[in-house]
């Protein structure tokens, strides 16, 4: 497995590089895409072999028994977690942000607020707004170079209206790995505002060496208004295949979801389950420790050069493969660096704002690349604030 590969990934219909030009400006004949959070390195073997075993039978029909399929979530959530799962409380969905939509759906009602920690993953608020809901957004705030939680502030900004927490852990765009006590944290604080809690883990494999994810079902008293949302499609490079799993242990959140899932006819497709079936394996967990030790590399040169560029701080990363600069320290707007980025840079990197509260003066930028792009990245980001330097 080589991840130094150039995989040329222009003309394929990968929003990545083909429409980075249309929306940041940026011309994939000679910029770097570093925004969506996929990957540009080929999925595990595994993977491809069963896509060749599907493309070689030429029949696509109607998928049945998907008991394989749910052996190998068991299987990685117990081998990688240590979390025991089971068969009837796994749901699949289309992707996450879908199964963020279906719990929107299913435990909240026009005019609920939904609360979460600021800056965050940019599509929960689309959903959450389009569903007529409100969003209510804690900021977190930044100590010793890593965001926290504080929940003695928080206490006093929840409105009587919130029904739901969607928390994201580990933490994108900020890349923490929560504690077991801040976990504990989040759990009291669901408690004490009755709170549904929607625990977004998607990023839970995508470690960096050395970090251990503790996911939220392991916490105790919390499992009555738990709902958790797993994924392979980020670990293994599978975003295309858009499935997720949403799974909850207790039975009421359960049958509530299910009669939503039934309603709206919500079922996978054929590829996706076939290929995260052999993703979920001792080949796909070899494939992945491997991808992040590389990533791990990527991140330790990108935070040791855009570190040296004055007014520009990195965020260490402790999970994922987005890297969370902030550009505040420079002194400039988010207009005016955002424009050195993507116009001189000619760098696609995702605009802090979208993050919500907390993300005006950052920008995000995907380290899931070969290392001669993330050096490449460097050295543009230093021309690009020479007169800094």
């Amino acid at each position: 497995m080589s991840f130094d590969e150039i995989i040329d990934r222009r003309g394929t219909h990968c929003i990545k590089w083909d429409g980075m030009e249309s929306l940041f400006g940026v011309s994939p004949d000679d910029g770097l895409a570093m925004w969506v959070a996929d990957m540009d390195f080929a999925a595990p073997e595994c993977v491809q072999a069963v896509l060749r075993d599907m493309t070689g039978h030429g029949v696509y029909g109607y998928f049945g028994d998907d008991r394989a399929y749910k052996d190998a979530v068991r299987w990685w959530q117990a081998e990688r977690r240590g979390w025991a799962v089971e068969d009837d409380w796994i749901f699949t969905t289309n992707g996450l942000v879908n199964g963020t939509a279906l719990c929107v759906d299913a435990f909240t009602k026009p005019g609920d607020g939904v609360v979460m920690f600021t800056p965050i993953y940019h599509a929960f608020f689309r959903v959450i707004r389009a569903a007529g809901r409100e969003v209510v957004e804690l900021e977190m705030p930044i100590e010793d170079g890593r965001y926290v939680l504080d929940f003695e502030a928080y206490d006093a900004q929840v409105p009587e209206t919130a029904r739901m927490l969607v928390l994201c852990s580990p933490h994108n765009p900020g890349g923490r790995v929560f504690t077991r006590e801040e976990l504990e944290g989040v759990a009291d604080f669901a408690r004490r505002h009755d709170l549904i809690i929607v625990s977004d883990e998607i990023h839970c494999d995508l470690l960096i060496p050395g970090q251990a994810h503790i996911p939220m079902a392991l916490i105790e008293g919390v499992r009555d208004r738990l709902v958790m949302m797993t994924a392979g499609t980020k670990t293994f490079n599978l975003a295309g295949a858009h499935v997720g799993n949403v799974i909850i242990e207790d039975p009421a959140l359960r049958a509530t979801f299910a009669q939503r899932m039934a309603a709206l006819g919500i079922s996978p497709n054929a590829f996706g389950l076939r290929m995260m079936t052999a993703a979920y394996s001792p080949e796909g967990a070899a494939w992945v420790d491997a991808m992040m030790a590389y990533v791990a590399e990527n991140a330790r040169l990108f935070d040791a050069g855009v570190n040296a560029i004055p007014g520009l701080r990195s965020m260490p990363l402790e999970s994922t493969y987005l890297a969370w600069v902030d550009f505040s320290g420079t002194g400039m707007s988010p207009e005016e660096f955002t424009a050195r980025v993507e116009r001189d840079a000619k760098i696609a990197a995702n605009h802090g704002p979208a993050f919500g509260k907390g993300g005006e003066n950052f920008l995000r930028f995907n380290l899931a690349t070969p290392r001669s792009r993330v050096e490449d990245a460097v050295e543009r980001l230093k021309t690009a604030f020479s007169d800094l330097q």
